[in-house]
Parts: C-alpha cells; structure tokens; sequence
C-alpha cells in the first residue's frame, strides 16, 4: 500500500514516484492522443485567419473588413483572448483540478469557433475571435500542466516538446485547407473561409469525446485531500501497463510527505514564483517573450509578405506556409529527445541562439534582394525548425520548474505577459511594417525578433534549470511538503 496517513491531514505517499517509474505504454498514448492533439487546433485557426485575409478584404468576402484589420486587430484580439483564457483559466485549474477546466476550455473554444463561421459583420468577428483565443488560452494551462503530471519523467521533455510541436500540424491542415477554402471554383468566396472555422469546431467536438477518458492527475488529487481517488487512478494505471507487459512493475523507490490543502492563494503563488523562483522567473519571462514575438508577428504577417513582394497569389500562399509548418513540426519530433539526454540549458539555449543567428541571416538575404518567394520559404524552414523546438521548450520550461501548487497559473502568467508583449504587440507592428510595401520596414521587424530570440538563448545558457530526467518534486519541492516536514521538524 503506497498511502499512509501518519496523522490527520497529512499523507506519505509514492504516487509521484510510481507514476515516473512507468515505461512507455499505450495509455500514454491514449494520453498524448486526448490533450495533445488541441494544438492542432491552435494550428490550423491561426494559419486559416493568416492565409484568408486577403480573400476576406476582398468584395463578396460577406464581411465589411481589410486585410490589415485581420491580420492586426483581429490577429491581435484572438492573442488578447488567449493572455486573458491563460490567467482566468489557469487559477481555476490550480484550484479545481486539470480535468474539470480542459472539459470547460475546450467546449469554449468549439462554441466561439462555430460561431466565427457565422460572422456577419466585423465586430461578431473581432468578439468571437477574442473568445476563440479566451478558449484556446486556457487549454495552454490545464493541458500542459496535466501532461507533465502525468507523463514519466523520463520522457517527459521530448513528449512535451513534441505536443507543443504539433500546433504545426494544424498549421499544415490549415495552409493545404485555405487552397481549396480560396478556390472560388470550388467554393464561393463568401462560403470557403466560413466551413474552415466549421471544420474546426468539428474535431474539437472529436476531441471533447477523446478526452472524457483522460484521468484528473493524481498529483493534484493526492495534494488537494483526495488520495484514495489518486491511489485507484495510478492503481488502474498499473494494470493495464502490467497487463500490457506481461511482467509486474518494480517496486517505486521513494516517497513523498505532504500536508493536504484545499486550495494556495494567489498572494502565495505569487510570492513563492517571484520571490523564492525569482531567477526562473525571468528565464521564463524571456523565453515567452522571444517566442511570441518572433512566431506571432511572422505567423500573421507571412502571407502578405509573399503577395507584396513576391507577387504570389492569394490562393497559393498555402503551399509556401505549408512547407514551413512542416519545418517546424520536424523541429521538436527530430531534436525533442535531445533535450531528454544532453539536457535542458544546452539545447533551450542553442535552439534560441541558432534561431535568432538564422534569421539575421535571412534579413540580410532578404535586404540584398538575393531571396524569391521559393528560398525565402526555405530560409524560414531553416530558422524555425530551431525556433520551434524552442518555442515548445519555453512551455516545458515553465511547467516544470515551479511547485505543483502554482504549476497551471505560473503557465498562464508568463503565457500571458510573454504573449502580451510579443503576441499582441508583434502582429500589429509587423501588420503595419509589412503593409507599406517598403523592403526595410520588413527587414527592421525580422531583425527585432532575431535580437528577442538571441536575447532569450544568452538568459536561458545562464539560467535553465537542469530537469532532464528528474521528477516534478524534485525540480520543484511542493509548498504542502515544504509546510508538511517544517512541521514534523522538532
């Protein structure tokens, strides 16, 4: 028996420590499957929204609005959205547990979605963009946080860094469906762009169904007073893998004792992030801002870049934004296990630094005029099959790092104030840079986000915490164990 309650209100227990001892198994992946395929999602609505903003500003669109109003505002209030999901969400799911609020963010995300693909005017755009992006923030939170208390810590770099990574397989879903949404051969300009929004909320609805399976994590059971409900999810856990395998598991080595409590205010959260974590607090400040900025403004601002200077039409931007997404993708499936064995600081800090350099790169190629719209494409895939490892490893960094009880509303915060900075300051400057058809302009923004990225990889080379293999309690020691053994200490 793995819970012993050696007096009221306190609990020993080897739950952490059996749940990282598990090998790889099909329930994991049935894990995977359930949270992590919500980036697809987030993929394929900020892709679809970049590559039709030329075909909504165009006449018979059904919506009154311009191309710089989609990529700027609505870009921008769909990242609004999702800062604000982030820290409304990422409370409740400290509070009320992971499996509760990703029921909730999700069905917010379907309901906004299916709404947008009913827009009649700019402003029911703009509003359900706002609470499109309200969803999609909160699933940020509650999944990441989920995974990784779910996930062995042996895999748990490389399997984060590879569902954080498939936000670019929706990108590619979404590129190759804006070619035939924008297709008025196929599709009358007032209906294509109306069923990407509906296919959306469709495999969210698939999702919601996947996910009903998903256990509440037993870490956030056990600490909130409900072990027996803990001990019967890890014990459930267990046999299926045993049954699987063929072979009992070994025994776990080590324990851990808590004293429960129902909730850590938000003044303790914020002490214990800012005060006792002072020096990750920043490294998770920094990679949030370097990601957001370089990923949020260039993500809504790639398609207009090919049609003003390379004069590619509307309805092939697709192709081009395909390839990339691709790129990205291969980027943490290819480099995520490296961040399981030569580590954290190494990697985090390399894949910013590369990055960042690639993209100066491509500044100056672009400057020169030496680029067309084929090796722009191929420059892009070569810094962002870097940036996306690290993109990914900036939500790793941030879940990991910080104490069980401030894990889903430390997520949300430096998702938040990162995203606020680059996300929504980064779409519209580079909406306005890229609008004036000036070569310069275009260049000056590649270069701001080449410097935050650069930036990012010198702070985390400093700063990243070694947590390659090593279990949640052990990066990041529980306040209830800390509050637990300051008491049993005579």
């Amino acid at each position: 028996m793995s819970v012993t309650a050696p007096r009221p209100g306190t609990v020993t227990s080897a739950i952490p420590a059996r749940l990282d001892r598990l090998p790889w198994s099909r329930w994991h992946w049935t894990i995977v499957i359930g949270l992590g395929t919500v980036w697809i999602l987030d993929g394929l609505e900020v892709t679809v929204v970049g590559n039709i903003a030329g075909r909504l500003s165009e006449p018979g669109s059904g919506l009154p609005i311009s191309s710089g109003q989609v990529t700027g505002i609505a870009a921008a209030l769909y990242v609004a959205g999702a800062c604000s999901g982030a820290l409304f969400w990422g409370r409740l799911t400290d509070r009320y547990g992971r499996k509760n609020l990703f029921m909730i963010t999700l069905a917010v995300y379907l309901a906004a979605t299916a709404l947008t693909a009913v827009s009649f005017s700019t402003w029911w755009f703009f509003l359900f963009r706002f609470l499109t992006g309200f969803g999609i923030g909160g699933e940020y939170a509650a999944i990441n946080s989920a995974i990784d208390e779910l996930i062995p810590a042996y895999y748990r770099g490389r399997v984060d860094l590879v569902i954080n990574g498939s936000f670019w397989l929706g990108a590619v879903g979404g590129s190759l469906l804006s070619v035939v949404a924008l297709n008025t051969d196929i599709l009358p300009k007032d209906l294509g762009w109306r069923l990407t929004f509906a296919l959306g909320a469709v495999l969210a609805l698939v999702i919601l169904l996947v996910r009903r399976h998903v256990p509440e994590s037993p870490r956030w059971l056990l600490i909130h007073g409900r072990e027996q409900e803990a001990e019967r999810v890890v014990t459930s856990i267990e046999q299926k893998i045993e049954a699987e395998r063929g072979e009992p598991l070994p025994r776990a080595k080590s324990e851990i004792t808590i004293r429960q409590r129902e909730s850590v205010g938000f003044g303790e959260i914020a002490r214990t992030v800012f005060s006792d974590y002072r020096k990750r607090a920043v490294l998770g400040f920094s990679l949030f801002i370097g990601q957001a900025f370089l990923y949020n403004a260039i993500t809504f601002g790639f398609g207009a870049i090919l049609t003003k200077f390379f004069d590619v039409p509307t309805g092939d931007t697709g192709y081009y934004f395909t390839v990339i997404a691709i790129g990205n993708f291969f980027g943490p499936l290819l480099l995520g296990k490296l961040f399981d064995t030569v580590g954290r600081r190494v990697m985090i800090s390399s894949t910013y630094l590369l990055s960042g350099l690639l993209l100066f790169g491509t500044a100056w190629l672009f400057d020169r005029g030496s680029l067309s719209a084929g090796t722009l494409t191929a420059c892009w895939c070569a810094v962002l099959f870097f940036a996306s490892a690290g993109a990914s490893s900036a939500y790793l960094t941030v879940s990991e790092i910080f104490p069980m009880e401030t894990r889903a509303m430390s997520i949300a915060f430096f998702y938040a104030l990162g995203t606020a900075a680059g996300g929504i300051s980064g779409p519209l400057l580079f909406a306005d840079l890229t609008n004036t058809g000036r070569v310069g302009d275009t260049v000056l923004a590649f270069q701001v986000g080449a410097s935050l990225m650069c930036a990012a990889g010198v702070v985390a080379a400093l700063l990243a915490v070694r947590a390659e293999r090593r279990s949640l309690e052990d990066i990041a020691k529980p306040l209830t164990a800390t509050a637990a053994q300051a008491q049993a200490t005579p």
